[in-house]
């Protein structure tokens, strides 16, 4: 009985002492795992924005323009402006040569108004030889008359020749008769010129009408014989966006004020195109360096250069914080760069020479916005935080190198001893010394 409980007792003891050591050597294996050392060395200061490729130049591919014909052709029939719809669009990115397919717009409804123009130019040819028609049997039949009228005198003439030895009387008869004649003739001769000029009239604006509707159906053919675009030169099709940054497809309308249907781009010099923070654009000038990775091959990189900066800044969609365009140019050709790549592009701010700096996640900050760090050491080490990049951030004071720190909140921490407070006023005053510039 004793010598069991003896046993029992050192069986319990060695597992006491087994789950103690397993328990010191496991958290020595986190410690190594959630501590870093403090570094000294270059640091750069960095902005990064993603982008997308894009060329410096392009050629623009476009659908026809909808010229106004009121000088043309007596008029030339009026085409108006209105909204065009791409019917069919080859895929993006396919490569192409000059004169190959590009897209097709929809032309039914020029295709309807040519319809219904046709059938009035037919209307008006006709109505144009009946009236031909009509007006030469109307000026015939009054020549006729003229030519009876004129017979009508003679007689009348004859009449009063005839007379000279009659009564008074009579020869005054026959000079009333020929000077009504006459009269009549001349109201024949009259009505004539006059009934001559209103068929001319009537069918000089025949003849107008007609190459007005004439003209318009020349136009409308014309303009539908461009409504099937193809290539102005060799290279790859891109999609043109509108701007809300959608791509124009097939089913897209095309306003008469922007006609860019697709573009072909010059590969041998690309941009990205990115947006930085207007928290961040102060920081940033016009021919910095830039490093900049696609996501299509990541273990690419190019270097690039800082050629513009918007003015004004723009609000993204879903996003309340402006944004400022900002073009780099990246340096030199690659044939796998195509544009709407999506960029990493990482701005070189500037370079700072043996500094002092800790991993971004070391940094801890209370309630009052202090920042500290975690030591190995178990202290809560209060630190004064300098520039910063996207990995690291710089310690100006309150940190040696080589010193062991936490990358994230260790357990018992609320037993670490605090240090560094004498740094407090510095830290508070620079906060305060931020806010004011920021206009809080």
């Amino acid at each position: 009985m004793k010598r069991t409980l003896i046993i029992t007792t050192i069986v319990l003891l060695v597992s006491i002492v087994g789950l103690s050591l397993f328990n010191k050597l496991a958290s020595r294996k986190r410690d190594s795992v959630n501590l870093t050392e403090v570094m000294k060395g270059n640091f750069e200061v960095t902005v990064l924005a993603t982008g997308e490729l894009m060329a410096e130049k392009s050629m623009d591919i476009l659908a026809p323009e909808i010229i106004q014909r009121g000088n043309q052709r007596g008029g030339g029939g009026d085409i108006r402006s209105q909204m065009m719809r791409i019917q069919d669009l080859i895929p993006e990115g396919t490569m192409v040569k000059p004169g190959d397919f590009i897209a097709q717009l929809d032309k039914t409804e020029y295709d309807n108004t040519l319809k219904d123009d046709r059938e009035r130019l037919t209307s008006l040819h006709t109505n144009l030889e009946m009236k031909i028609l009509d007006s030469a049997v109307v000026l015939n039949s009054i020549r006729d008359e003229i030519k009876n009228q004129k017979f009508l005198i003679s007689e009348a003439q004859m009449k009063l020749r005839n007379s000279k030895y009659e009564s008074p009387e009579i020869i005054r008869q026959a000079e009333i008769a020929l000077d009504k004649a006459e009269r009549v003739l001349e109201q024949r001769e009259r009505y004539y010129t006059l009934r001559k000029a209103q068929v001319l009239q009537d069918i000089r604006n025949y003849q107008w009408f007609i190459s007005r509707v004439t003209g318009r159906v020349e136009g409308t053919e014309e303009l539908i014989s461009r409504f099937t675009i193809t290539s102005p030169s060799e290279g790859m099709v891109i999609y043109k966006r509108d701007l809300r940054g959608n791509r124009r497809k097939i089913g897209s309308m095309i306003s008469p004020f922007d006609r860019v249907v697709a573009t072909i781009p010059d590969l041998s010099v690309m941009m990205s195109k990115t947006f930085v923070s207007e928290i961040e654009v102060s920081k940033v000038r016009v021919g910095q360096k830039v490093n900049i990775t696609v996501d299509a091959f990541p273990a690419k990189s190019f270097s690039g250069t800082i050629v513009s900066i918007a003015n004004i800044g723009e609000a993204l969609p879903n996003s309340d914080s402006k944004v400022f365009e900002t073009l780099i140019r990246i340096d030199g050709t690659d044939p796998a760069l195509r544009p709407s790549m999506t960029t990493s592009n990482k701005i070189l701010i500037k370079t700072m020479n043996d500094v002092v700096y800790v991993p971004i996640d070391c940094i801890q900050a209370g309630a009052d916005s202090v920042p500290y760090v975690y030591t190995k050491n178990r202290h809560k080490q209060i630190v004064v935080p300098g520039e910063a990049n996207d990995k690291n951030i710089v310690i100006e004071q309150g940190l040696k190198p080589g010193t062991s720190v936490y990358v994230i909140e260790p357990e018992n921490h609320g037993n670490f001893k605090i240090s560094g407070e004498e740094l407090i006023p510095l830290i508070k005053e620079r906060n305060k010394a931020r806010q004011l510039s920021a206009g809080y």
